[in-house]
């Protein structure tokens, strides 16, 4: 099947490659719920030696720049209380940690996960995260300009491979809350 954005050899129904995926990642898709059916959610193998964006873009398509968003593992902090949760912008842009996130959250302080609490937590590779099979009950905050997009690139969960998820699809995850300037440029 061709990939509806980006120069990618192949692009696969995430349903028929579960193999590919993490676990927490191919369970997310096995449960798949909302309107949006499973099957539209894609796979694209991908090369990590060209995992940096500039690179990326440049071999896999340059309109992938404005169609690629970040998923990122927060902490927030309030009286000894930690929350993780997830936050997707566009890459383009950066979260905003210390305002929208941190307000969202109810903390007194908010601040990026460490790579192993991220890891560990998500059960995925770093540079792979996805907001696609996150544990139960973390809030998903997805940016309004994510949502948007027709499809967008995230991570499939492994550094090799990406997933290609309409934008309205990631609004429809469990815990998901859209928020307009999550992103900031």
């Amino acid at each position: 099947m061709r990939a509806p954005i980006g120069d990618f050899d192949t692009a696969t129904p995430a349903p028929d490659c579960l193999a590919e995926l993490t676990h927490p990642v191919a369970e997310a898709v096995r449960a798949w719920r909302g309107s949006v059916p499973a099957g539209q959610v894609l796979y694209v193998e991908t090369d990590p030696q060209w995992a940096d964006t500039a690179v990326f873009v440049e071999h896999y398509g340059r309109d992938l720049l404005e169609r690629s968003a970040n998923c990122v593992v927060v902490a927030g902090k309030r009286g000894g209380e930690t929350t993780l949760a997830a936050c997707v912008v566009l890459s383009t842009t950066r979260v905003d940690v210390n305002g929208v996130v941190r307000r969202q959250l109810g903390a007194r302080k908010a601040s990026f996960a460490s790579m192993e609490t991220a890891t560990g937590e998500t059960g995925m590779e770093y540079g792979g995260i996805t907001p696609v099979g996150l544990p139960d009950g973390w809030p998903v905050l997805v940016d309004s300009a994510v949502v948007d997009l027709p499809y967008v690139l995230v991570g499939s969960g492994r550094r090799r491979g990406k997933l290609l998820v309409p934008g309205k699809a990631l609004a429809q995850l469990p815990g998901a809350v859209v928020i307009e300037g999550l992103g900031v440029a």
